[in-house]
């Protein structure tokens, strides 16, 4: 059974308009005929105008499913407690009416006795072992002040079972503490009557009780049973159409947020990830150009190491110009050294222009350890 169509289609349906407009949104459709909105206890749509509207604190709590079952039963002990109280209620009425004219009563029962005692011969009861006829008999021994006390015992039961009854109709948590609490009470003074006589009235009183006391504590989950009044309320927020929106809606903002931390946290690393590239590529490429640089320097000690020229140490060749302990050579006399071999050797018996035989007369004053300008001049040009 669906109790929550069930509870609808006794009741109507319950739609409600939030003023949040991503959740009205979530509860409203338009549809050919009009705008629907979701009812909170069936979840159909139902054409036509929200039956409430305002802020989603303000929504309604409307029962569904199981809690409609759980509501229906403890509807049904209000119902059995209100009989209880009707019935002692009456009875605290009678005994003290009784107490206030119990001569006159007493007059009248016992002109009355005889056709009563034949009335119960004829239904085939026995007249000198009935029960009620006995504790008629025996009430009318009590003195006043003990009726007293029975009529206000039998007035405050019939108080006590009017307030569970209004707890349990209401479907108040208060209502199902004392409805427990009361009920429990009453169960040890009822195992006692058992033991003493059993019968099916008491059998029964017994049997509702004890399933009252139990379906409380079990299914309400009072004194911290089944995790308490936290695990109950929140299994009634799991069960409600609207909170479960709410919570569909908090968890899609929750995904935005993630995926776009999600994406600011790629693009920080593929910037991170550019950086690298490119401080990585200016190194290789300082690397490429020191390794040039370095190569270029080997290459031109290598040539001058490779290049040819006179030695220094030899008896009778000059070393290179510029060599320690000898004298530098005139800018003028490499020049013409330079255009010498240029030039070729000169004609024999003819003078070069620009130059007279003062060198060679120079070159015969030097020693013998000492080059000539010639050699130096060789020199200056191999460098």
């Amino acid at each position: 059974m669906d109790w929550s169509l069930l509870g609808c289609g006794a009741n109507g349906h319950v739609t409600f308009a939030p003023d949040e407009p991503e959740l009205r949104g979530r509860l409203n459709v338009t549809a050919r005929e009009g705008a629907a909105w979701r009812c909170l206890r069936c979840g159909t749509f139902v054409i036509g105008e929200p039956t409430s509207s305002g802020p989603v604190s303000a929504a309604p709590r409307v029962r569904r499913g199981k809690e409609l079952r759980s509501a229906f039963i403890l509807r049904l002990f209000a119902v059995e407690r209100f009989l209880r109280a009707i019935v002692f209620g009456a009875l605290a009425i009678a005994i003290w009416r009784f107490s206030l004219s119990r001569l006159s009563i007493e007059a009248a029962y016992d002109q009355m006795l005889p056709a009563v005692r034949s009335l119960l011969r004829e239904l085939g009861f026995n007249v000198n072992h009935n029960r009620l006829l006995g504790l008629i008999q025996h009430a009318f021994k009590l003195n006043p002040h003990t009726l007293g006390l029975l009529a206000l015992a039998a007035g405050a039961y019939a108080v006590i079972e009017i307030i569970e009854a209004v707890g349990l109709w209401l479907l108040k948590r208060w209502g199902e503490y004392f409805a427990m609490i009361a009920t429990s009470i009453g169960i040890p003074y009822e195992i006692y009557d058992l033991t003493a006589k059993v019968t099916w009235l008491r059998l029964l009183a017994f049997t509702i009780n004890v399933a009252l006391v139990v379906y409380l504590v079990v299914t309400k989950r009072l004194f911290g049973v089944r995790g308490g009044k936290k695990a109950y309320e929140a299994r009634l927020r799991s069960a409600s159409i609207l909170q479960a929106e709410i919570d569909a809606l908090a968890a899609e903002e929750a995904t935005r947020a993630e995926q776009a931390a999600q994406a600011e946290e790629a693009a920080q690393a593929e910037e991170a990830a550019q950086a690298e590239e490119a401080a990585q590529a200016e190194e290789s490429e300082q690397a490429g150009e020191a390794t040039h640089a370095g190569g270029a320097a080997r290459d031109h000690e290598g040539a001058r190491a490779a290049a040819p020229g006179p030695h220094r140490g030899q008896a009778g060749q000059p070393g290179p110009a510029g060599a320690p302990n000898q004298p530098e050579q005139p800018a003028a006399a490499q020049t013409a050294g330079l255009t010498d071999r240029a030039n070729g050797p000169p004609a024999p018996g003819r003078a070069e222009p620009g130059r007279t035989d003062l060198p060679r007369q120079a070159d015969t004053a030097r020693g013998p350890d000492q080059p000539t300008d010639a050699a130096a001049t060789n020199s200056s040009a191999a460098e």
